[in-house]
């Protein structure tokens, strides 16, 4: 003899679904007999006013602006020549700390007084704890680097 399909979960899951669709048929059957007792119809139509607001009248056609789907730009506005500003990649700094055995050190930024990571493959002249100097910064992978060192005499 094989053993039944219907297994107790499924038909709990069963009733469960019944049950639901009942309700929801009471409920509509509930707000018809509301909607025909009291009279009211509800707001058959929902507009969208100039401002954006639903309402229940339609809007004024003179406040209507028409847009041609040419001008809509969807994108980051152009920055002019004009209004870019002009950086000096290059800054000065002093160097903090700088272990020639390892081939790393911080350098102090004179401007900000911030510490950037220096390593030997980024310097262009030798340098020491205490020498004044001149970088640019470059992005790694733990924050700002400090590359094209030189020494300022």
């Amino acid at each position: 003899m094989a053993k039944s399909q219907q297994t107790f979960n499924k038909s709990e899951k069963e009733k469960k679904r019944l049950k639901k669709r009942e309700e929801k048929r009471k409920k509509m059957e509930a707000r018809k007999l509301e909607k025909e007792e009291s009279g009211k119809k509800g707001i058959e139509f929902a507009y969208v006013d100039h401002n954006g607001n639903l309402t229940d009248t339609p809007p004024d056609p003179s406040k209507k602006i028409k847009i041609k789907a040419k001008n809509i730009e969807i994108s980051i506005p152009k920055t002019l020549e004009s209004d870019r500003e002009e950086i000096d990649p290059v800054r000065n700094g002093k160097v903090s700390f700088f272990d020639t055995s390892k081939g790393f050190g911080f350098i102090i930024d004179s401007e900000n007084q911030e510490k950037y990571f220096c390593h030997v493959s980024g310097l262009v002249d030798e340098i020491a704890e205490n020498d004044k100097v001149s970088f640019e910064l470059e992005k790694g992978m733990k924050g700002m680097n400090a590359v094209k060192v030189t020494l300022i005499k």
